[in-house]
């Protein structure tokens, strides 16, 4: 028997004529589509391509890691904008929010390329954080929800891969092209290509598939979707976000701080970003297996898995130093490191539904407000003090450890709620 989640259906598509279903099939798949190269494009210049910048604006400006690093830290932003743009979502749908905050992304990104001053560079990456808030996950989750409610699981994990095949082709894109024409440049193409991928979502991506609703939710107590409001007052949902909120420290405090790591522990500038794009690529396939994963063991599981092993990678790195060690460390980073995108989003709709998704959501996502805020400037202090960043990394291990313990406690308590993934032995 396979699980009970909360998380309604569409209504059922074998009741729709073949030439119908044919239709919103190739629909769903062009969603999807574009949902992957949003997330991709958005997720790899804001966060994988961060590392490419560093040392250029140090040495353009003479900015310390810190004060760069704090422009990474007002991406905040994007938490405090979480929840209304989730409601937003949930009101307006996916389309136009998505549309929205990529031309506010592109317009940011525009504008970094004539910055001078480094408020311009903490103005504007605030700019930058408040169009990703809904240029991803965000969007993602609900369109993949409501467009494949049977495989969301394996569908996500797809989706959610765009981030790393984005991080693996934007690293070396934008190092080549910093090297070749300058950073200046490297954000005026990234502020086109935003623009251009706005364009494509109001061409292709629809809310829901034709003739489809998501059903009005019954009762929580009766298996249904869940309110904001229900949601908040579930001493879950703060297990569930004590856990999530850990793994959320996997890109401010790690992602965005490997390359520097790598340089400074003396390989080259070509090499890192090598090293970047094998992580990258071993994420994506992370996410796919931990999408499947999540169908089977339940989302939660799957997160405290991924946990535990980020949590190994990250031991592996701060061992291997600059060494040949350091190729199967990324390994054993990104491995564990893929699956939080696709987890996240999975991991609320296995506990409380589809219907406010985006509004419960961004709940969640306004506590990443703390990694955002504090994990590059943990990385940046702890290596202006120390010349390393073996002490932020360690500190990366507790949390994610910490972190895991949460979603542990969060299975006990959601057992006695009805259709928590708890009850994955149930199947």
């Amino acid at each position: 028997m396979r699980r009970r989640t909360l998380a309604p259906e569409l209504t059922d598509s074998s009741a729709q004529p073949p030439a119908r279903r044919a239709a919103n099939h190739g629909r769903a798949r062009a969603v999807a589509a574009v949902a992957f190269l949003s997330t991709g494009l958005s997720v790899g210049m804001t966060s994988y391509g961060f590392g490419a910048f560093v040392e250029p604006l140090e040495r353009e400006f003479g900015w310390s890691r810190a004060q760069i690093n704090a422009g990474f830290s007002i991406g905040f932003v994007t938490a405090l904008a979480a929840p209304p743009a989730g409601a937003l979502i949930d009101r307006m749908g996916p389309r136009k929010v998505m549309f929205a905050s990529l031309l506010i992304m592109s317009a940011g990104m525009l504008l970094r390329a004539h910055m001078t001053e480094l408020w311009h560079w903490y103005a504007l990456s605030a700019l930058v954080a408040l169009g990703l808030t809904g240029s991803a996950m965000l969007p993602a989750g609900k369109l993949v929800g409501i467009w494949f409610p049977k495989t969301r699981g394996r569908v996500m994990g797809t989706v959610a891969s765009g981030n790393n095949l984005g991080g693996a082709i934007v690293v070396p894109l934008a190092t080549w092209l910093i090297a070749l024409s300058g950073w200046e440049m490297v954000f005026t193409v990234f502020g086109v290509a935003l623009a251009a991928l706005s364009v494509l979502v109001v061409i292709v991506v629809r809310d829901r598939p034709t003739d489809a609703v998501v059903p009005p939710a019954p009762s929580a107590a009766a298996g249904g979707a869940i309110s904001v409001r229900a949601a908040l007052k579930m001493p879950v949902f703060y297990l569930l976000a004590g856990g999530l909120t850990a793994s959320a420290f996997t890109h401010p405090l790690m992602v965005t701080q490997l390359q520097p790591h790598f340089e400074n522990e003396g390989l080259s500038r070509g090499l890192a970003a090598a090293l970047l794009t094998v992580s990258a690529l071993t994420s994506l396939s992370s996410k796919i297996v931990m999408g499947w994963l999540s169908e089977r063991i339940t989302a939660r599981n799957a997160t405290i898995i991924s946990l535990l092993t980020v949590s190994c990678g990250i031991g592996l790195l701060i061992i291997a130093g600059g060494s040949w060690a350091v190729w199967p460390a990324v390994l054993v980073f990104g491995l564990g490191l893929g699956g939080f995108g696709a987890l996240r989003s999975l991991v609320v709709q296995e506990a409380f539904g589809i219907r406010a998704f985006g509004g419960i959501m961004g709940a969640f996502n306004l506590m990443t407000i703390l990694p955002i805020a504090s994990g590059p400037l943990i990385a940046g202090f702890t290596f202006d003090a120390t010349g390393g960043y073996a002490m932020a990394f360690g500190t990366a291990i507790a949390i994610f450890l910490i972190g895991a313990a949460f979603l542990a406690a969060a299975g006990k308590v959601g057992a006695r709620l009805p259709g928590i993934d708890a009850e994955a032995g149930a199947r």
